[in-house]
């Protein structure tokens, strides 16, 4: 039988981890997750950056599969300049977007050319 702890990560592992890019600079950390109800499926990673102390933070919604876990470290690796991240879709963290959205998902797609 496989062990699967090798390969699966739990959402509460994920949750509240810090996210740096493939230069080490802190991006911010993961706010929460965004799983499709019918596939089972994590769309989206919700990135939590800016601000100080949590005050004029700003949101934003990326696909999952840009993501790389760094286990070692136990974080998240997003391959995006900080600056780029600056100019990203994003929203306030009192008004979450509809993410079922087809316009909003393709802005977000298009963005991290996912």
């Amino acid at each position: 039988m496989t062990n699967h702890s090798n390969f699966l990560l739990f959402s509460s592992s994920i949750s509240h981890d810090d996210v740096v890019n493939s230069a080490g600079d802190d991006l911010g950390h993961v706010e929460d997750l965004m799983i499709d109800p019918v596939t089972g499926k994590v769309d989206y990673a919700v990135l939590s950056f800016g601000g100080f102390l949590g005050i004029g933070d700003k949101y934003f919604a990326v696909p999952f599969d840009q993501f790389s876990v760094d286990r070692e470290n136990k974080r998240m690796v997003l391959n995006v300049d900080k600056d780029r991240l600056k100019d990203a879709p994003g929203f306030d963290k009192d008004d979450w977007p509809d993410f079922s959205d087809e316009r909003f998902r393709t802005r977000v797609s298009d963005f991290y050319h996912a």
